[in-house]
């Protein structure tokens, strides 16, 4: 199995591994959600695997500051299955950035990944 190409989750955002070596990964992220802080350009991504678990980062600076995401998941029948996170800063209030409270800085939710190249 191997883990190099390109895949789409269910929202369109596209995960590229470029590099397996040693069990680890990178690649490159690019979000198709426009209210992400990842919308609008290319993040690098970084991550390990064992058999069919896989975990991988990525981080960015926006218009609400800083913000890494980490995905975890498995891989079955062609789809990889992640629960991620989401870490935000800030939020944008007119001209500047209102540092979050920890409990409004995280967000959580899955995605389903499918090989397209």
């Amino acid at each position: 199995m191997t883990w190099l190409g390109q895949w789409r989750n269910q929202y369109g955002s596209i995960l590229e591994i470029t590099n397996e070596s040693g069990q680890r990964l990178s690649g490159k992220f690019r979000s198709a959600l426009k209210d992400s802080s990842f919308h609008g350009e290319e993040a690098d991504v970084v991550g390990i695997y064992r058999g069919d678990c896989v975990s991988f980062a990525t981080a960015t600076t926006g218009a609400n500051g800083d913000s890494i995401a980490a995905f975890t998941g498995l891989l079955r029948d062609g789809k990889l299955q992640t629960v991620w996170y989401v870490v935000t800063d800030g939020v944008k209030l007119g001209d500047r950035i209102e540092k979050r409270s920890w409990p409004h800085a995280v967000t959580t939710n899955a995605d389903t990944f499918v090989r397209i190249l």
